[in-house]
């Protein structure tokens, strides 16, 4: 073999190996790329397994989250001068004890636009008491008119009413005596909670009816006059709200502004407007 067919031949070899090495190089590149990917493809899903197992890491995560969030829109908001921005809270609309009155059913809207009418209060609260009554009358067998006739002369539905003997809320429980029924709420302080003190208002409602035997005299024992002579016609006010609320059910048109008149006083009382409107209710 000559020299030119040595160098030739070397040459040839020396590309071959070269290009052999490159390949090598390319295969191992890539191998360690799919395995790399393979890796971190791996501890993503190990990762997204334990968040979403671990509810309680999940929350802390995202609690940390948002308090970072809302410290960067705080700090944002102070440096611009805006410190009503800076104490704003997102999520305080879950805490609002509110509905749409829409949501409601006509006969629900009815006594809420009705009672917002008659008690200035915003229709919003109402409904959502409303709604409620609703629910947790059909629950106890107690008509929700009832239920929110005992609102309306107890406190005229205002969830932060205390009485000089110390009952509390749109109810008027009397807490300290109650005080188990707020256990299972959190505690006594969710008296001031509307639809806690609905509910537990409700129990207690239920409780002196059955012990009475009669919704009257289950009224007496709920305003704790079950051992004096007179309840002050207590009984007698909220039964005759009931009827007004019945009337709105039904549709009538009852003026938010009539008096609530027990039966025996509507037939003697002179024959006025709204004395003839409480008279067309029975």
């Amino acid at each position: 073999m000559t020299t030119r067919q040595n160098i030739i031949s070397l040459a040839r070899h020396t590309r071959d190996s070269a290009s052999l090495f490159v390949q090598d190089i390319g295969n191992g590149l890539l191998v360690v790329s799919h395995n790399t990917l393979a890796l971190v493809g791996l501890a993503v899903v190990s990762v997204l397994l334990i968040f979403v197992s671990q509810s309680g890491l999940r929350a802390q995560i995202e609690s940390a989250t948002l308090g970072w969030l809302n410290a960067r829109q705080e700090a944002r908001a102070e440096a611009e001068g805006n410190t009503l921005l800076a104490a704003a809270e997102p999520d305080a609309i879950a805490r609002a004890t509110a509905t749409n009155p829409k949501e409601l059913s006509r006969q629900q809207a009815a006594i809420a636009h009705w009672l917002a009418r008659r008690y200035s209060v915003a229709p919003e609260p109402i409904s959502r008491l409303v709604q409620e009554a609703w629910a947790v009358g059909n629950r106890a067998k107690v008509e929700p008119t009832l239920i929110l006739a005992i609102m309306a002369i107890e406190s005229r539905f205002n969830p932060f009413a205390q009485s000089n003997v110390g009952a509390q809320g749109l109810m008027q429980v009397m807490t300290r005596v109650h005080d188990d029924k707020y256990e299972p709420f959190g505690g006594t302080l969710a008296a001031f909670d509307p639809v806690t003190n609905l509910r537990v208002g409700v129990q207690v409602l239920k409780e002196c009816v059955q012990r009475a035997g009669s919704l009257e005299e289950g009224l007496r024992f709920y305003v704790g006059a079950a051992n004096l002579a007179d309840d002050a016609g207590y009984a007698a006010r909220v039964m005759a709200e009931q009827d007004l609320l019945k009337a709105v059910a039904a549709g009538r048109l009852v003026p938010p502004s009539i008096t609530a008149r027990p039966l025996r006083e509507a037939a003697s009382a002179p024959a006025a407007d709204d004395t003839a409107q409480v008279a067309l209710l029975h």
